[in-house]
């Protein structure tokens, strides 16, 4: 028991016993997302105006700067646990598959440092 489908036991293909942890990544950062998300949503929508002062004054407050920064972090790890399947499953050669991760991961690194050092600025006082 416990040794896959049958045909997986005829063609020896059995699990691989590294997909799960992936999986459940994504399906974490996913509901991190949507409770962000939403989180973001109702909190402009409870704003009195939309201008640069008052969204400026509300993002420099501690909560929402910290769940500015959560939502940065989320978002950028779930867009790195997809890509990465993308690049894994349609990127044949060694080589490029090495390339193609070097380059998604420099890619959510530069990102998530930008965005984070804008909430970080804000917060801090920076106009």
């Amino acid at each position: 028991m416990g040794n896959g489908t049958s045909i997986g036991r005829v063609r020896a293909l059995g699990s691989a016993h590294s997909g799960a942890h992936h999986w459940l990544s994504q399906r974490y950062t996913a509901i991190g997302n949507l409770v962000l998300g939403l989180w973001l949503v109702f909190s402009l929508v409870g704003l009195k105006q939309y201008d640069f002062a008052t969204v400026h004054d509300w993002a420099a407050r501690p909560v929402p700067a910290t769940c500015l920064a959560l939502l940065v972090i989320s978002s950028f790890w779930h867009a790195r646990l997809g890509l990465q399947v993308v690049v894994e499953d349609y990127l044949s050669n060694e080589a490029n598959r090495v390339g193609g991760m070097i380059l998604l991961n420099l890619a959510v690194v530069a990102g998530s440092v930008f965005g984070l050092f804008c909430i970080l600025r804000i917060a801090l006082g920076a106009n």
